[in-house]
């Protein structure tokens, strides 16, 4: 199973994590962030201000319970009642403005991995290059994990700060040795911790992609239930899940063992705490040094102190899954910016020309490099359409697909008109969610195209009982559940239409339709002003197209005109 970077914490996750804090602060949304990240750190101050006079009103509590003062008693209770009550409010409102921050970090940060995810086709390249696991879960999941996480830390970071600056002066005024206790507890916890707990941060990388793997395939079998049925195929589909499932639940075992050995450590570290400070300021109270109130108070005191030393020891689970989280996003960031970048290749494509052309185009299939076509040099001028054949029909898919600039193996030149006025269709048709109307009209042209000349578009190809079917323009269908493929191909084809660009690329249409429907299509697209770039097998008739391109096996290639 791929799993991706090796994740751990060592001295560069503390570095993505502090260039995740300024990335997030120093970026357009840093007016709200800054002001919210303000307000949470006042909340801080207040909390723990609260915190420090709540120690000093439980001392006075006890103290007044020890000797038998009724009237101590009440006022120390009702002052109790006040620290409460405010404390209360302090913490609700503080955990609602971090849930606030995290969301609005959360956004951003989506956004931007959106951005590089889906600039200039670095989705498909990353999935090309099979370089990047689940990258969905990583832009969806990930990114909501990380950003929580990552602010819970900030502020506990803070917030331990705080605690150690208010509770250090109480601690020390108690007993310098149950200071230096607490400090040296905290410390060697720490150290233990991270010997027992290291391996986990690998296996939660490895169980993150298990968990999404194992999802993925159970979503391609909902997707394409029926061909699963159809083919009798589900003992396939149950062999792959169960060889999933086993590559989780291993992951999954080994991290219990894992958390087991830890938690041993931790809970008996986390029971000592409640009983070290009485060891060591008892003999003061015995020896009549202290009062009696000075013990819960020691306790309260080091309890917080010790919460604030032992983030490692408390928070280790977290920190490791944080450090997963942390690099999967960092990853796939930098896999995405790098596949959508502007990079070297050998094929040059040029854009904003008025005709179509291949110049000196030469295309190879990685990585053998195995030669596909050859030293093209073809020119399509506007309303002369062309038809493209070929034995190997791994050809015919490297020059559409070198045509839309997602073949990089090979060089030459492609000259492409620009401003959509180039489109494609591939083999298999693709219909986005969405309504009929958004399926067929070009983002951009909702206010050109009205709904009288889509229904015209649709009943020129016979997809009337389409529409009936679909309920209209307007309603949200599964369109691979209602449709069949010469239908959604037909869609497509009333899509180009109603674009009209200047040019567009038909890759093996007539593997869902019909020669008559082909040409029919072609016509009307014809009709529409668009200039068609057929590509089929050996065996396509020629229809009404001006020219003929054949590839043969080796690369070879020949032109010849057909009747205009």
């Amino acid at each position: 199973m791929r799993v991706g970077p090796k994740a751990r914490v060592d001295r560069s996750t503390w570095t993505r994590f502090a260039g995740a804090i300024r990335a997030f602060v120093g970026s357009e949304v840093r007016g709200q962030a800054r002001a919210r990240l303000a307000l949470l750190l006042g909340w801080l101050l207040v909390i723990n201000g609260l915190n420090v006079l709540n120690s000093y009103v439980g001392r006075d509590f006890m103290t007044a319970i020890e000797q038998r003062s009724a009237s101590g008693f009440a006022r120390q209770a009702l002052f109790y009642v006040v620290v409460f009550a405010a404390s209360t409010l302090a913490a609700v409102l503080y955990r609602a403005g971090e849930e606030r921050l995290a969301l609005l970090w959360r956004e951003w940060l989506t956004r931007r991995l959106l951005e590089h995810y889906l600039q200039g086709g670095s989705y498909y390249r990353l999935k090309e290059r099979d370089e990047i696991a689940n990258p969905d879960q990583r832009i969806a999941d990930d990114a909501r994990s990380f950003t929580a996480t990552t602010l819970s830390f900030v502020l506990m970071l803070l917030n331990a700060t705080l605690t150690i600056l208010a509770f250090s002066g109480v601690l020390w005024s108690i007993s310098p040795l149950l200071f230096g206790v607490a400090f040296g507890y905290a410390g060697l916890g720490s150290l233990f911790t991270i010997a027992l707990g290291r391996p986990l941060v690998g296996l939660s990388n490895r169980q993150s992609d298990a968990e999404a793997s194992f999802r993925a395939d159970l979503v391609h079998l909902r997707e394409n239930a029926e061909s699963v049925v159809l083919l009798s195929r589900e003992g396939r589909m149950a062999a792959r899940l169960s060889r999933r499932l086993d590559e989780l639940v291993a992951t999954a075992r080994r991290i219990i063992a894992v958390n087991r050995n830890l938690g041993f450590f931790t809970t008996g570290y986390n029971y000592l705490i409640q009983i070290v400070p009485a060891l060591i300021v008892a003999p003061l109270f015995f020896r009549g040094k202290v009062e009696f109130g000075v013990i819960p108070q020691s306790a309260i005191a080091f309890s917080h102190l010790m919460g604030a030393f032992s983030l490692i020891v408390t928070q280790f689970q977290s920190i490791s899954s944080y450090a997963v989280a942390l690099t999967r996003l960092g990853a796939i960031e930098e896999a995405a910016r790098s596949a959508g970048a502007p990079h070297e290749r050998g094929i040059e494509l040029v854009d904003a020309e008025r005709e179509l052309a291949w110049d000196r185009l030469t295309l190879r299939s990685p990585p053998h490099e195995h030669l596909l076509v050859s030293e093209l040099s073809a020119r399509i001028a506007p309303g002369a359409p062309v038809l493209v054949t070929g034995a190997d029909p791994t050809a015919l898919l490297a020059l559409f697909r070198a045509t839309a600039g997602i073949w990089d193996s090979g060089e030459g030149r492609i000259l492409r008109p620009g401003h959509g006025q180039l489109m494609f269709v591939p083999e298999r048709p693709y219909l986005p969610p969405g309504t009929l109307r958004e399926v067929l009209v070009r983002t951009g042209r909702e206010e050109e195209i009205d709904d009288a000349h889509v229904g015209a578009v649709l009943a020129k190809l016979g997809l009337e009982p389409v529409l009936e079917r679909a309920g209209g323009l307007h309603q949200e269908r599964d369109w691979n559940d209602i449709l069949s493929l010469g239908e959604q191909e037909l869609l497509l084809v009333a899509r180009l239409a109603l674009a009209a660009p200047r040019f567009a690329l038909l890759h093996q249409i007539g593997t869902t339709l019909s020669p008559d429907q082909v040409a029919h299509s072609l016509g009307i697209l014809a009709d529409a002003g668009i200039t068609c770039v057929t590509l089929g097998p050996s065996e396509t008739h020629p229809g009404p197209h001006h020219a003929l391109l054949e590839i043969s096996s080796g690369g070879t290639w020949s032109w010849r005109p057909l009747h205009a």
